[in-house]
């Protein structure tokens, strides 16, 4: 509680320095945030309950930038503001050590009155994480000891976050900030140990605006001229199978999918998946797939059971350049389904003839029948986009990857000028067409 009140103070300070040099009147130009924060641990892993550390606390700095009106999904997505954010979080023990994270974010506008704003806040990036499991002096073979943590494996982690955002107006450039939150680290299985961590947190700070002299005028923006697209996407990354193993594998996945974009900032459809992973092999000491056959002779994998592939319904939040993927996918196509090393599960011998949909014994211990897909991903040129990705089954991720794809946004018969236009391009000024 001590460390709290003392961030507090520090925060106050930040923002009325920033604020007694910026007292301007006039449109927001852009906001300086300090938020103090205390949180907890959600469903704590590994031996996180043998560590019992304190309550994480730490400190949420932003640059918030408001809409200026000039831009179409500005418009269509009620004017949300854009960030830039860092926070620091103290993760409660000296054996977890603190936390830095880096990361862009977005305000999306529930309530507007004249007292205050509520907003939700979705935010993606990485984070530093000063202690792992290799710090601590462990081996694989004592990764039990009450004095270590293998909640992260590597320094690198992805950083994802959301909650709601309260701003209270208390003078025209001061602002009094009130956030509740979640935020996830873990590195998505490209080195063992991942466990990571689920941190739910709730902050009170202020806010400094800044001004500029002259308001632009807003354009008014037509809508979007396409009801359908296609996505088409590669994408590849490293898979850590293993604690003990110490080699990382190549995983690969080809993604089909069809948008049905409902309005101008939200798009539905239907996707095809096919996943290649190198771990599935007979040279892996990762403990979920059997290594030798009930005559004790050594498993050998063949290249077909490498390959999986399902269907997937597809979400996505269009923010402009960027977008935002939900997408749950059933396997059609699982041939190692049958070969999960759980003998305590209840339902099912190693090696025996699995349903389609089988039955989970426990997360963890197999691989779910289903799977979940999300991630970002930005638009660098025309229709070409890369995008960042993490799959996982049930809460327990398989696997982070990077890949480049394009979109094809179908022009609608009603928006096209000739029949040259079929396909849309996100050229700049395009509304002046349309």
């Amino acid at each position: 509680m001590k460390k709290f009140f003392l961030l507090m103070f520090f925060a106050l300070t930040l923002v009325n320095v920033a604020f007694a040099q910026n007292f301007k009147t006039g449109n927001d130009r852009f906001s300086f945030k300090v938020q103090p924060f205390v949180g907890t641990y959600l469903s704590p892993n590994g031996n996180l309950e043998m560590l019992d550390p304190a309550a994480p606390s730490g400190l949420n700095f932003g640059i918030e930038f408001p809409s200026d009106r000039q831009q179409p999904w500005q418009q269509y997505l009620n004017d949300p503001a854009l960030g830039v954010g860092v926070s620091y979080v103290d993760l409660g023990h000296r054996r977890m050590g603190n936390a830095i994270s880096v990361y862009p974010y977005i305000m999306l506008n529930c309530v507007r009155t004249k007292y205050f704003e509520l907003a939700i806040k979705l935010a993606s990036g990485l984070a530093y994480c000063s202690e792992i499991y290799w710090n601590n002096e462990q081996t694989p073979d004592n990764r039990d000891n009450p004095n270590s943590h293998f909640t992260y494996g590597s320094h690198l982690n992805a950083y994802l976050n959301g909650g709601l955002n309260l701003n209270i107006p208390l003078t025209r450039n001061f602002i009094l900030n009130g956030e509740l939150g979640f935020f996830h680290m873990s590195n998505g299985r490209i080195k063992e140990p991942n466990m990571g961590s689920n941190i739910l947190y709730g902050g009170v700070g202020l806010v400094a605006t800044i001004n500029p002299e002259e308001e632009k005028e807003p354009i008014q923006f037509p809508d979007l001229p396409y009801r359908w697209s296609l996505n088409v996407t590669l994408s590849a990354g490293a898979h850590s199978a293993d604690l003990t193993d110490g080699r990382s594998y190549l995983i690969n996945t080809f993604h089909v999918g069809a948008i049905y974009n409902v309005c101008n900032w939200y798009g539905v459809g239907l996707g095809a998946d096919v996943f290649y992973n190198d771990a599935i092999n007979s040279n892996t000491n990762r403990g979920l797939y059997v290594t030798t056959n009930e005559d004790g002779t050594p498993k050998v994998y063949k290249n077909k059971d490498q390959i999986r592939g399902g269907v997937s319904i597809n979400n996505e939040l269009q923010f402009g350049r960027v977008t935002a993927m939900i997408d749950w996918g059933v396997y059609l196509y699982n041939p190692v389904r049958n070969f999960y090393n759980d003998g305590d599960s209840p339902y099912y011998k190693i090696g025996e003839e699995r349903p389609l949909f089988y039955k989970m014994h426990r997360a963890g211990a197999d691989e779910a029948w289903h799977y979940i897909r999300f991630g970002v991903k930005c638009r660098v040129w025309d229709n070409i986009y890369v995008q960042a990705l993490a799959k996982t089954h049930m809460h327990i991720a398989e696997l982070v990857e990077f890949g480049v794809g394009y979109n094809i946004p179908f022009i609608s018969k009603s928006k096209r000028k000739s029949s040259d236009d079929i396909i849309f391009h996100n050229r700049k000024g395009w509304w002046k067409n349309y």
